[in-house]
Formats: C-alpha cells, structure tokens, sequence
C-alpha cells in the first residue's frame, strides 16, 4: 500500500511563452491546472504553489517564500506546506498525467529523498516528481546560494530513478507531454 502522500501544482510561473496565464488555459472544456489536480485526487492534501488565488479549483494556494526562484521555490513552498512526508509536485502544464502514473512513483518511495522519471540521454522530469521532507535542507541550500536548477537538485539529492517506458506503461504515449505555448493545446486535442 502507498505511502499517504501530500499533492501541489505548481502554477507560479510567468507564463511567458504562453503569453497568459497558462493554469486558466481551457483544455477539452477544462483548465490546464484542474487536469493535474485530478489526476492527484487520491493524495490527502492538495494544493497549488501560486502567487495568486485560483478558488476556482477549490484547493488552497500557497505562496512562494522566495520570490523569483522560479520552479524551485514552488518546491521549497511545497515542502513547506504539505501535511506529509511524501509530496507529488506537478507543473500546471501536464494534462496527460494520471491516477496510475503517481501510484507508480509511490511503488518507488522508500529510501530516498526523491523519485523522478527519467528519459534516455539523461533527461529528466523534475515537475513530475515525488520529494520527499528530507529534501528540504537541499532544496533551502540551493535557493539560498542561487543555484535554481531542479535538474541539478535532482542529481544531488538521493533520488531514485523510474525509466520513461515504465511511467508510459501507467498512462498514454501523452502522460509526460506539457504544453509551453497555445498552439500545444491543439497538438493533444
């Protein structure tokens, strides 16, 4: 059985290349963000890192504590906020996850600070990811010497490693796919 488990998406980004806000974008009828959460229904604890309110969702927001710090801030207020150990941090961008792939990726949460997939090559999906409270010196170390990089944290920290093809065979061929820019929203469709 799965550990209980603590959920946030992350929403705080500027949204640059989408050229609004990307957690409010409509996907089949629904926002971006609302997505995500659904597929983190079975955590105990939701919730989205954002520097501003989205009621609609239904879920509390919680702020960064380190402005400007990009995703790895949105992790530290993750961690700081979650009701248990174990917290599945999502991008708003990733509509395609589900249910299966974060039971996955729990099968996978015992003795280590972190468990992320990762692609051949050394690719890696950091936003798509389970931390665990131990990490938190870590990631609070890094945003204090303005080291940003999940990328980097996630080759610091004790992180175990699931293969992309095992996280595919949970969800579709789609499960990983984020969308950066509006015309991504038809490339799924």
């Amino acid at each position: 059985m799965p550990p209980p488990f603590s959920a946030a998406v992350l929403a705080g980004g500027r949204s640059t290349r989408f050229g609004r806000d990307k957690a409010s974008a409509p996907y089949h009828g629904r926002p971006l963000a609302r997505w995500v959460l659904e597929s983190l229904h079975e955590a105990d604890d939701r919730f989205v890192v954002a520097n501003r309110p989205y009621a609609y969702l239904g879920v509390p927001a919680v702020r960064d504590r380190v402005p400007g710090a990009g995703p790895l801030a949105g992790l530290h207020a993750a961690l700081l906020h979650a009701r248990h150990p174990w917290v599945a941090v999502a991008a708003c961008d990733l509509p395609g996850l589900t249910p299966a792939y974060w039971r996955l990726l729990l099968t996978q949460a015992w003795a280590c600070q972190a468990v992320v997939v990762d692609w051949p090559h050394g690719g890696l999906e950091p936003l798509a990811a389970l931390y665990h409270r131990r990490a938190l010196t870590t990631v609070a170390a890094r945003l204090a010497a303005g080291v940003f990089s999940l990328h980097g944290l996630v080759r610091q920290l004790d992180t175990r490693f699931v293969p992309v093809r095992r996280a595919r065979l949970v969800g579709s061929a789609r499960v990983l796919v984020n969308l950066n820019r509006p015309h991504d929203l038809h490339r799924l469709a």
